[in-house]
């Protein structure tokens, strides 16, 4: 037998290393498998497409991914070329050969990996027998009607062929890793293992297909894990065979991964397997080269999205925009699992509490979240109309203003204020001011809902009774599609839109990741997520004090509804009781929470998994050493020593001693010495060194 090679790794600038020189990359193929590369579905496409890079400059030439053909998608992100490989080139030639279309070239995205895509149309007519050898690997029945369920058939048909057809060129070497995610890619991984192919397989679950059906609807989940009859309850839904592909995937794979520790745990109970690693979502952070640089886009998105205000609320717009504050929720609209319900009934408590305190702080609320609509609605196009006449009218007066202003400072003179309008710009003045007026209050949505008698968000908002009344501190808006730069509405990118924004708000009940509050974080905007988010649970782990860095972490696991609801109600009204220079200092803060995020430390779980998967797989070549793997010890941000005064955490008992806090506050906080601290704290647990003595587990026992 061979000696084993070591699969211990070493930190090299941040970036795990190979650490054993006699197992270059050059002997592994890695490939990663799943219905959204160059697809775009949900999630899932996010992790691919913003891990590519760090895998990419890892593996170099020898990674690549497979997904599904959709000639929408390939024609505006795919470029065509020739495999680099022999192997790979003779594997597709033997499938075109047999009547499947197999497409390759580099996926246009950072990092530009390479992509195998399969044509599901194309080998539509394989699927009877598909569906007879799946059923003779596994007992698992696919019912003719489930499209989505024959189409991970074919898919998952064609990638074990594939896998076949290179493994049978290899003698020794190279060996290959394949990465499956999510169940509509688990058949290619439960065919690879009944025709015992070698290749070390690891299955990734971004969330359990139950466990979002159960969620979804209302039942107290976290609280009843261990009581579910899971056979039944995935019949009752009509879901048993996807339920049954995706347990078979996970019992089949070498090495199984979830994205989070709630999801690990969720897993454990509905799926019968505890996850072997956790690897956290991360995403590809660009720094800017000047500090504050994110700080100028806020302010210049900002002044966008109060455009857009002006016109929606024109004949209302009795508040001072420049103390409006704009929150925003966004995501897939499952009311309940994203937590839309909680939050609606939050902002009305909030607005009790404004209107009482008598505050001047106006709050503006977004709901991005798609449904099915007709077209814009009349009367939010016309608000637009009306602030372009109003802008239009206001710069042809202010033009012959200018001109009469000009000419008389020429001739030395003071012009009579009262002569240099003339009655015609006072009676365009007095039209402009008429087509203001409105007889109907501000639309709490953009669009013409269809159904919307039965639109939970809508619903909830004439329960609640917030209609954008002028007494309202809190106004509504229910934007029903994805934001685009190209709207005649709100012409913004969600990214842009985002950086506009003071908070996101994501008060998940089911959330085994969370990309949109770790979205808001790279961008330095504070956000509201909960401990039953993969995000927020990654975040208490890592961060001291979560809220003094613009993260706010609702309790929905351990406390009742009413009391989240609570919780979540004090946050927001903490945040508006905060100055401009604390949401500065707080906005500087989230955004050095990103480095946190950066695949670049994260994606050393997924180099873990795959060290795991090989020790397991060929464990005559390959070894696992105790070191290996990724520990989080001192990986954890301190609480700053000067926190921003915020009345969630203590009220003052006078506004005296609130101005008195302040200026001590300007004296404490210095933005460089904490930068520096927090830049230490990130750095310095990324080397993978060995384990504390008296702390050597044997292989197996690491829970990430």
């Amino acid at each position: 037998m061979p000696l084993a090679r070591s699969l211990s790794m070493t930190s090299l600038n941040g970036l795990p290393q190979w650490e054993d020189e006699e197992l270059p990359v050059e002997d592994l193929l890695l490939f990663e498998i799943s219905w959204e590369v160059a697809n775009k579905v949900g999630g899932i496409y996010t992790v691919i497409q913003s891990k590519a890079k760090t895998t990419a400059d890892e593996w170099g030439e020898n990674y690549f991914l497979i997904g599904p053909y959709f000639e929408q998608n390939v024609k505006t992100q795919v470029e065509f070329c020739e495999p680099p490989s022999a192997a790979v080139k003779k594997a597709m030639d033997t499938m075109k050969s047999q009547g499947c279309q197999v497409s390759f070239g580099r996926w246009l995205i950072e990092g530009s990996p390479y992509v195998l895509l399969f044509d599901i149309g194309s080998a539509a007519w394989n699927l009877d027998k598909w569906k007879g050898e799946f059923w003779e690997a596994s007992s698992i029945g696919i019912p003719f009607h489930d499209q989505e369920a024959n189409d991970a058939v074919i898919f998952g048909s064609l990638t074990a062929w594939f896998l076949k057809e290179l493994s049978c060129q290899f003698d020794d070497k190279p060996n290959i890793i394949a990465h499956f995610h999510e169940w509509q890619a688990g058949v290619g991984l439960i065919l690879a293992r009944s025709q015992k192919l070698p290749v070390a397989t690891i299955f990734t679950t971004h969330a359990t297909l139950l466990g979002r059906y159960l969620c979804a609807a209302s039942i107290d989940f976290y609280n009843n894990l261990d009581q579910f009859d899971i056979d039944k309850e995935a019949g009752e839904r009509q879901i048993y065979h996807r339920y049954c592909m995706e347990r078979a995937s996970v019992h089949c794979a070498h090495v199984f991964t979830t994205v989070s520790q709630i999801t690990a745990t969720e897993a454990e109970h509905m799926l019968k397997r505890t996850a072997d690693v956790v690897t956290p979502n991360g995403l590809n952070i660009k720094k800017f080269s000047a500090m504050h640089e994110f700080q100028n886009l806020h302010s210049m998105y900002k002044a966008r999205i109060q455009e857009f205000i002006r016109g929606h609320f024109y004949g209302h717009l009795d508040f001072d925009l420049e103390k409006t504050l704009f929150f925003f929720i966004a995501g897939r609209y499952e009311f309940s699992n994203k937590g839309a319900d909680m939050f609606l009934e939050a902002l009305s408590r909030l607005n009790f509490l404004l209107r009482v305190h008598k505050t001047d702080v106006t709050v503006i609320v977004f709901f991005i979240m798609p449904a099915k609509t007709n077209n814009f609605n009349v009367e939010t196009l016309k608000g637009q109309a009306v602030r372009k006449q109003l802008w239009d009218t206001a710069q042809s007066v202010k033009e012959k203003f200018g001109k009469k202003l000009y000419n008389a400072l020429l001739k030395g003179e003071i012009p009579d204020l009262n002569k240099i309008l003339d009655r015609d710009d006072i009676t365009i003045m007095k039209r402009a001011i008429y087509s203001t007026q409105r007889h109907c209050l501000p639309p709490v949505t953009t669009h013409n809902m269809i159904d919307d008698g039965n639109d939970p968000i809508l619903n909830t908002i004439r329960r609640i009774g917030l209609f954008n009344n002028r007494t309202d501190r809190v106004k509504v808006i229910l934007h029903p599609e994805f934001l685009s730069s190209t709207s005649p509405l709100l012409p913004l990118d969600y990214e842009e839109f985002v950086r506009g924004c003071h908070l996101g708000v994501f008060p998940s009940y089911y959330e085994p990741w969370g990309y949109t509050p770790a979205e808001c974080t790279v961008m330095g905007i504070p956000s509201v997520t909960t401990n039953l988010s993969g995000f927020g649970c990654f975040m208490q782990e890592h961060v001291s004090d979560p809220a003094a860095y613009g993260i706010y972490i609702v309790d929905r696991r351990f406390r009742s509804p009413d009391e989240s609801c609570n919780q979540l109600t004090q946050f927001l009204y903490g945040f508006c009781q905060q100055s401009r220079r604390q949401r500065i200092i707080q906005r500087n803060r989230t955004e050095r929470l990103s480095d946190l995020l950066d695949w670049r430390y994260l994606g050393r779980y997924y180099m873990h998994a795959r060290h795991l998967a090989l020790s397991r797989t060929f464990p005559d070549k390959f070894e696992m050493e105790p070191s290996a793997p990724p520990k989080t010890e001192g990986f954890r941000y301190p609480r700053p020593s000067s926190v921003p005064p915020s009345p969630s955490v203590s009220q003052p008992s006078s506004p005296h001693q609130s101005e008195a806090e302040d200026e001590d506050e300007d004296e404490r906080y210095d933005e460089d010495e904490e930068a520096e601290r927090d830049r230490q704290n990130i750095k310095s647990p990324f080397s993978l060194g060995a384990l504390p003595q008296g702390k050597k587990k044997q292989h197996g026992e690491y829970r990430n």
